[in-house]
This record gives C-alpha cells, sequence and structure tokens, in this order.
C-alpha cells in the first residue's frame, strides 16, 4: 500500500449547493455568510483545503445565486488560518498578467495558502452571452496553456517577455513576489488530450473527476507516460460522499438522494442543453446515474464510516493525495465525515 498521507477538502458552496436544489435539510444557499461560517468550520474540522469553483451566473439557471470565486478567496485568505485555499480560473475571464498579480496578493493575505484551479470551460452561455465568445474545445486548451505559461513565469517572480498566438508580453515583473514559497500552486482539470497534455507540462496536481478506481489507476499512468519538467505530478479526487453506520444505511440514503433529485431533472436539461458536447466529463457522466458534479457518488465513496475508509485508503494506494469532497446536507455530513471517517482512515494509515 502507498504511504502517502492524504489530504481532505470541501467545495464551498458557490452555487449554494452540489446536490439537489431541492432537498429538505439543505436549502441552497450561496451567501458570503454561509461560505465563511462552512470554511471556517471545515479548517477547525481539520480539513486541509477547500476548492471555491468560478462562475460569473449560475450554470443551473441565471435567476440563481453564484458566489464570486476571487474577492471571496482574499476574504477566506483573511478570516482563515491554516486551509489552502484553491480558486478556479477560466482564462477567457482575466488576462494572464491580471490574474497572476490577483493570485499573489491572496497568497500574501493567506501567507502562503494559495492555489489556483485552471478550468478551461464548458457552460457555453457564461462566455457567449458576455459578448467574449466560446471558442472550439481544443482552442481553449491551446489558449489555455499559453495563459498558464505567462501566469505562472510572473507568479515566480520572473521578468517575463512572451509572444504566442494569443498573448504578448513585454518585460513585466510583478512586485512583491511571494514571500513564503515560489508561487502559488496550480491545480488543473480535464481528461481530453489537449487537457492532459496542459497538465503534464505545466500543473502541480492533477484533479480528477471522481471515477472508478480502475478507471483513475488507467488515468493516472497515462499521464505519467507523458513528458514533463520539474516535480512529479500530484493527484487530487473529487468525491461524493454519503458515509452512514452500516453499507445498507448508506446504500438507503444514497437511493433516498436519487428520489429527492428527481425534482431537479428540469433544471439539470437546461444545463446539459448548454454544455460543450467535447467536455469529457459531462459525457462520462452520461454512463451511469450519480448524485454531485464533477463524476460525484461514481468515486464509489458510498457505505459504511469503515467502507468509505478503506476505499480512500485504495484510491491513496493508487496516488490520489488530495480528497476534494461534496456533501448534503452539507454542514451536517461534513462534521460525521470528519468524526466518523477521518479518524479510521488515519487508523489505517497508522497499521501500514
Amino acid at each position: 500500500m502507498s504511504l502517502i498521507h492524504p489530504r481532505f477538502g470541501v467545495w464551498a458552496l458557490v452555487q449554494g449547493t452540489w446536490a439537489s436544489r431541492f432537498h429538505p435539510e439543505d436549502p441552497p444557499d450561496a451567501s458570503w455568510d454561509r461560505n465563511k461560517r462552512l470554511i471556517v468550520e471545515a479548517e477547525a474540522l481539520g480539513y486541509d483545503s477547500t476548492l471555491v469553483a468560478q462562475h460569473t451566473i449560475n450554470p443551473s439557471g441565471h435567476q440563481l445565486d453564484q458566489l464570486e470565486a476571487w474577492t471571496a478567496s482574499a476574504a477566506l485568505a483573511a478570516v482563515t488560518e491554516r486551509i489552502e485555499i484553491i480558486t478556479a480560473i477560466k482564462p477567457y475571464l482575466f488576462h494572464p498578467v491580471v490574474l497572476a498579480k490577483m493570485a499573489l496578493q491572496i497568497e500574501e493575505i493567506s501567507r502562503g495558502r494559495f492555489a489556483i484551479n485552471l478550468v478551461n470551460a464548458w457552460y457555453k452561455p457564461e462566455l457567449e452571452k458576455s459578448g467574449i465568445g466560446f471558442a472550439p474545445h481544443d482552442q481553449r486548451y491551446s489558449y489555455g496553456q499559453e495563459w498558464l505559461q505567462v501566469a505562472r513565469a510572473l507568479m515566480q517572480g520572473e521578468r517575463v517577455s512572451f509572444r504566442g498566438q494569443y498573448f504578448q508580453v513585454d518585460d513585466y515583473q510583478l512586485s512583491p513576489k511571494d514571500a513564503f514559497r515560489n508561487r502559488p500552486l496550480i491545480y488543473a482539470g480535464g481528461e481530453s488530450e489537449a487537457a492532459r497534455n496542459l497538465i503534464a507540462a505545466e500543473a502541480d496536481t492533477w484533479f480528477i473527476n471522481g471515477q472508478p478506481p480502475d478507471d483513475v489507476r488507467a488515468m493516472i499512468s497515462d499521464i505519467r507516460s507523458r513528458p514533463r519538467r520539474g516535480a512529479p505530478l500530484r493527484f487530487g479526487l473529487s468525491a461524493f460522499v454519503i458515509a452512514r453506520a452500516t453499507d445498507a444505511e448508506a446504500e438507503q440514503a444514497l437511493s433516498d438522494a436519487f428520489e429527492i433529485a428527481r425534482k431537479d431533472v428540469p433544471l439539470r436539461s437546461g444545463l446539459l442543453a448548454n454544455v460543450d458536447p467535447d467536455v469529457i466529463m459531462f459525457k462520462t457522466a452520461a454512463k451511469s446515474p450519480r448524485i454531485g458534479t464533477n463524476g460525484g457518488t461514481s468515486a464509489g465513496l458510498v457505505g459504511s464510516y469503515d467502507t468509505v475508509a478503506d476505499r480512500i485508503r485504495h484510491f491513496a494506494a493508487l496516488g490520489i493525495d488530495l480528497f476534494m469532497l461534496q456533501f448534503q446536507p452539507v454542514e451536517r455530513e461534513m462534521r460525521r465525515f470528519a468524526a466518523e471517517v477521518l479518524p479510521r482512515v488515519r487508523q489505517l494509515e497508522a497499521a501500514e
């Protein structure tokens, strides 16, 4: 078994929920106040990280609330002391020079706890309705790779001159430099060939959408075979957790969640009508039902406390060192995981 000591994070509630909008105990609330309480409590419970996803409009419906990721992340950096803050960025929404400066500022506020998560967009109206335009899939990744080359060099304190297809930067340098490490970390998601090549070349950690262990093993093996410079790539996994005292109770809770989720079908249908059909995440999701986003329960973290802990250790043995978790009801189940599953994971580690 792997000697990896996995870390655990929670998704910030930028859309108010990552499961059903009709759960009787978990009404959607994307407010800053709720997100602040959630992440401050997550830190106190021992969680290591949070992911703040970025949208300017809510993909489930433009009338629904949406937390702004970057201003919220700066505020989270100021009200927390230990937890890592990972904030998603869609390159077309920010010039890399501007974003690199913002990232270094949040890095300073957090005293070295900040990271960016590069996401090359999948929700078409967000860019189309703004007038920015929604480029074809592989062009978005080509743009994203140039964008990241510029932003990465600037975050590292380098003086940058860059001539590319999309960006021309002349003798640019940002100050102050990162006082805590070389630069903020870079996470990135995506499963296409274009995404994997970008991640292998430029990212520190690959965020993998929740999938069964055999699929995750194959993906990790594939990307490890690609050209890479610098430190070895690390791996994170998104997963929706349903943990109970027994496997039977967890399966019943999963069945209940699917029943509640029936009410979300019209919202989800509207969302799916507006996604890029070339995005692999949605092709994979169509193969089997699941609760949660970004793979959700497809990772299989549904079962008794012991079962979920065992499955986490199995993923860690494959190389996963950060589990970014979703729950519903969020606060209650986040506490349950911290109290019941996390100690079991650490006990399994100690016994190895």
